[in-house]
């Protein structure tokens, strides 16, 4: 059943009284061109003058510059966070007996972060060629780069909590002799994760799109603009707000913590590790999360109260688009080269783990407690992480 609104019903009104002008001259469009055209805002961007009057824009600018822009960076990233992630996981493999909380949410973070650079590779064949592998692996793909988007701002949300419950209250979120009660909240994220992707599982398709010379694209397709709203409010809620919003509210106590006590080195070690990461989160996502908001306020009617949009501003918002996602991407590859810079204990672990190979610590050593965790040397007053 195709559904016809007042908007349709008035344009073929039109064509009817433009065929009757043009006399023998026949007037033909498709059926995509007659109904439903709330169906397709995803795909079509338009530019209104003074009189009301709509065209759409092409978007060779925006396709070209995708088409260089984002295979580089991709591959980039795929390579520099396989090879960061990977050797997280390797670290922790090894420490595997004596992981604590915050390391083992640091696994699952690192997986999440793999699973999502794998799609990568995906998106990059399809900024060159197009989308060519069918609405299967569409939908597949699109769903899985979702979760693993949600599981790694959500474990990272799970870090500051438990870090938080710590150090400022002195309290243990999980016991570190159960680490399967932490495994087990880890797969809740994960699960969770999975409910936020049923859009993409439902919406996501590969259609053909005429703004951008008939390029298969796998794209959103919304019955309406309430369900687009919905599900981009969702995004910037559950995906950015929220846990920016926790992150800073434990990371800001956590500071005012360490600032009361006494001012080691150690101490202070702790406090450049927290604002380093809380900065590369904020830096790599700000962005695209603003670019996205006023994405949907130009996109949406019911928000977009001007109506008016030139095809300039169309196109820079799809190279906007195009840069800060890319640069949120990056923050996948990101922690593990902080945690080598930053975090002590994980490179004195990374280079005993390497010296077989050669690899010697430059430097005075550190002393490492056996107990301690693999990524912080303070972040934690009882167990702290091994980064």
């Amino acid at each position: 059943m195709i559904g016809i609104d007042t908007n349709s019903i008035c344009f073929v009104l039109f064509l009817f009284f433009l065929q009757k002008m043009n006399g023998d001259k026949k007037v033909t469009f498709s059926m995509e061109e007659l109904f439903n055209f709330s169906d397709f805002e995803d795909l079509y961007n338009y530019s209104y003058n003074s009189n009301g009057e709509g065209t759409v824009c092409g978007q060779e600018s925006s396709m070209y510059f995708d088409s260089i822009f984002i295979p580089v960076l991709y591959s980039l990233a795929l390579v520099v966070g396989l090879v960061g992630n990977g050797l997280v996981l390797v670290v922790l493999w090894k420490k595997r007996m004596s992981l604590n909380v915050t390391d083992i949410f640091i696994l699952h973070l690192s997986l999440a972060d793999i699973l999502l650079l794998l799609t990568l590779p995906f998106w990059a064949v399809e900024a060159v060629k197009g989308w060519i592998f069918g609405t299967a692996l569409c939908k597949l793909t699109g769903a899985l780069f979702k979760i693993n988007f949600y599981c790694g701002i959500f474990m990272l949300s799970c870090i500051s909590l438990d870090r938080y419950l710590s150090i400022v209250h002195a309290v243990q979120m999980y016991s570190r002799k159960k680490p399967v009660v932490t495994h087990c909240c880890c797969l809740m994220v994960w699960l969770f994760c999975l409910l936020l992707s049923i859009p993409d599982w439902k919406f996501l398709v590969a259609v053909e799109d005429t703004r951008r010379q008939d390029k298969t694209e796998c794209v959103p397709f919304y019955p309406s603009d309430s369900w687009h709203l919905a599900t981009r409010l969702l995004y910037h809620i559950l995906g950015f707000i929220l846990p920016a919003l926790m992150i800073l509210f434990c990371y800001y106590h956590i500071l005012q913590r360490l600032k009361h006590g006494s001012q080691c080195k150690q101490k202070k070690r702790a406090i450049r590790v927290i604002v380093t990461l809380v900065l590369a989160f904020f830096i790599s996502w700000t962005p695209y999360n603003i670019t996205l908001i006023v994405d949907t306020i130009q996109s949406n009617k019911t928000i977009n109260l001007s109506k008016q949009t030139s095809c300039e501003s169309a196109t820079a918002l799809d190279v906007a688009l195009t840069a800060t996602s890319t640069l949120g991407y990056l923050h996948c590859c990101i922690n593990p080269v902080l945690y080598a810079f930053v975090g002590v204990k994980f490179r004195q672990h990374l280079l005993d783990m390497l010296k077989p190979l050669g690899f010697t610590l430059m430097g005075p050593a550190v002393l490492v407690s056996r107990k301690s965790s693999l990524w912080s040397e303070s972040v934690d007053t009882s167990h702290t992480s091994a980064f």
